[in-house]
């Protein structure tokens, strides 16, 4: 997640372009797609990345638990690209690989970006078959739909997916992807653009979610999941290391009041690691200190807010959670 790296993903007039995914092969049961099987695959991630956590999220919310194993890479990206030091040996137990690009050179000898998290590994070939971080929620809702909980939540609702795409993109230009472009501009006047541009965001999404519980009413949806994992990661790393500092997120009485509603359910509080988001923000590979020791970690933010009242369930018909998972 290094700075260094990162800034060579630039439009030419220094703002930040993402790299599009390389494995976008879709899941389902026509021709030339990834067959949908319980115990077949391996969900890659590392708990700093925001794209990551969105699949974690959702496979908990969709009960896929037992139909997709999970490997977690340390927080600290390395030169390297993801290692799995958090495992015996430093070896995915069930990959018996090191650095996460292995699987990426098993699916393609030649292929020369960086490795990301999320990757979805086919535990047969160990190839990496899908990385497809802005579609690979919805592949989980929609694909993976005969092996979801009986009880499940509808997170994609079929009849609504056109506005939620919309919606979507725009909160990924803005929001999601909107502190990495405050964080990796290179010009001044790129990076007062996309701050500016982040925080109007921002305050559109405040109001919306100032007469409404979530963002498409009463429900979670997939958009819900998508901000979440940006407003988990915003005071903890992007106000500081990202320069995205017109104001916290305990600053919006309504957006900070939803994260806190999000929080309370298990499968956005449990993947939720604030010690990981700090450590791989602030100490990852292209951070160092002026004298080329290790890094400082921050302390704070303090984080027990989370679990503070919020009273959301007010602006809901339906004032109950529809999952506990």
């Amino acid at each position: 997640m290094g700075v260094s790296e990162r800034t060579k993903e630039t439009d030419g007039h220094g703002g930040f372009k993402r790299q599009s995914s390389s494995f976008t092969t879709h899941f389902g049961i026509g021709e030339g797609e990834l067959p949908v099987e319980a115990g077949r695959y391996r969900l890659i991630v590392a708990m700093i990345c925001p794209w990551a956590h969105r699949q974690l999220i959702a496979r908990r919310l969709l009960g896929l638990e037992d139909a997709i194993s999970v490997g977690v890479a340390h927080p600290r990206r390395t030169a390297n690209g993801w290692r799995f030091g958090l495992d015996e040996d430093d070896k995915d137990p069930v990959l018996g690989i090191e650095y996460l690009l292995e699987a990426y050179k098993k699916a393609d000898p030649d292929y020369d970006k960086r490795g990301t998290v999320p990757a979805i590994v086919d535990t047969q070939t160990g190839a990496v078959v899908n990385n497809n971080f802005h579609r690979m929620t919805n592949e989980l809702e929609v694909a993976w739909a005969p092996l979801h909980a009986d009880d499940a939540p509808d997170l994609y609702p079929e009849g609504h997916r056109a506005e939620i795409d919309e919606f979507n993109d725009w909160l990924f230009h803005n929001v999601n992807n909107g502190v990495y472009k405050c964080g990796f501009a290179t010009t001044q006047e790129a990076y007062e653009k996309a701050y500016d541009s982040l925080f109007a965001a921002l305050d559109e999404l405040e109001e919306r979610l100032s007469d409404r519980r979530f963002l498409w009413g009463d429900h979670i949806t997939d958009s819900d999941i998508r901000l979440y994992v940006t407003l988990a990661r915003f005071d903890a790393a992007y106000y500081g290391a990202f320069k995205a500092n017109r104001q916290r997120l305990v600053d919006f009485e309504h957006l900070w009041a939803y994260a806190r509603d999000l929080y309370s359910i298990p499968a956005f509080r449990e993947t939720t690691d604030f010690d990981a988001i700090k450590e791989g923000y602030y100490g990852g590979e292209g951070v160092v200190a002026p004298d080329g020791s290790e890094p400082i970690i921050p302390k704070g933010p303090d984080q027990s807010g989370w679990t503070e009242p919020q009273n959301r369930a007010e602006l809901s018909a339906d004032p109950e959670h529809p999952f506990t998972r």
